[in-house]
């Protein structure tokens, strides 16, 4: 069974770019695409409407947007299966790797106008699901991979020698290199990519990677007792700023 792509609307201008980007990543997988809208609105307006012969408003709103939405993605990419939903439960982030699609100005996804993925490698970087995801995203466009380690100076140490006045650099920076080598680790060598170390708030430093790139995929993790995943400083300051699509990815521990 194929599992679908599934992209949540609310009839904003941002949620049918998402629809743009998901029609042409469910054609690119060749799976249907399941288009769904949720709210609790039976919380609210309660039962006994739905009960009777008339739909509560909130309902008929949202299968009004979901088939608006279905038709944007079928005039797009009219080989696809397009399916609609409507849930009566709150939106959550998924178990699954999930892509939040920012647009562009002219109120389109833009597909393929860079032609490379950008990975940002975190504290645990071997066996990596975020790298790992970058790499089969990379194969299926047939784009290379960047990925990107920032590193701190913290405090920038000052020192009176300056024959070692630039050892501490230097320390942090092989860091960086040596989490970027334990990340390729297991990468596909089918796939073209370079590795970039750069000084400074790991935020910044992606959310400037992403301005030539096509796809922004960083890791977030799944911590026992905690439902979802946990976004830390990084993946929300992405989330609100990055100028492509970014692909937040589910890691262990």
């Amino acid at each position: 069974m194929r599992l679908p792509m599934v992209v949540g609307v609310d009839g904003s201008e941002p949620s049918l770019r998402a629809v743009d980007w998901a029609a042409d990543e469910a054609a690119l997988r060749g799976v249907p695409l399941r288009v769904v809208y949720a709210s609790l609105w039976e919380h609210y307006e309660g039962t006994s409407i739905a009960e009777g012969l008339a739909k509560p408003d909130e309902q008929v709103l949202a299968e009004d947007i979901v088939d608006t939405a279905a038709r944007r993605a079928r005039l797009r990419r009219p080989e696809l299966d397009v399916r609609t939903e409507v849930l009566t439960e709150e939106p959550e982030y998924a178990q699954c790797p999930m892509v939040v699609v920012r647009g562009t100005h002219d109120k389109q996804a833009q597909a393929g106008t860079y032609g490379r993925i950008v990975v940002g490698v975190g504290e645990k970087p071997a066996g990596s699901a975020a790298v790992r995801f970058a790499f089969d995203e990379a194969r299926r466009r047939g784009v290379p991979v960047e990925a990107v380690r920032a590193w701190r100076w913290p405090a920038r140490e000052a020192t009176d020698d300056a024959l070692t006045a630039g050892e501490p650099a230097r320390l942090h920076e092989q860091l960086a290199v040596e989490a970027l080598d334990a990340a390729f680790q297991d990468v596909p060598a089918d796939v073209a990519s370079h590795r970039r170390t750069v000084e400074g708030p790991t935020r910044s430093v992606l959310v400037d990677a992403s301005r030539d790139a096509d796809l922004l995929v960083v890791g977030a993790r799944r911590r026992p007792g905690h439902f979802g995943l946990q976004l830390g400083r990084v993946a929300h300051g992405v989330l609100h700023h990055s100028v492509c699509p970014v692909a937040i990815v589910p890691e262990k521990g």
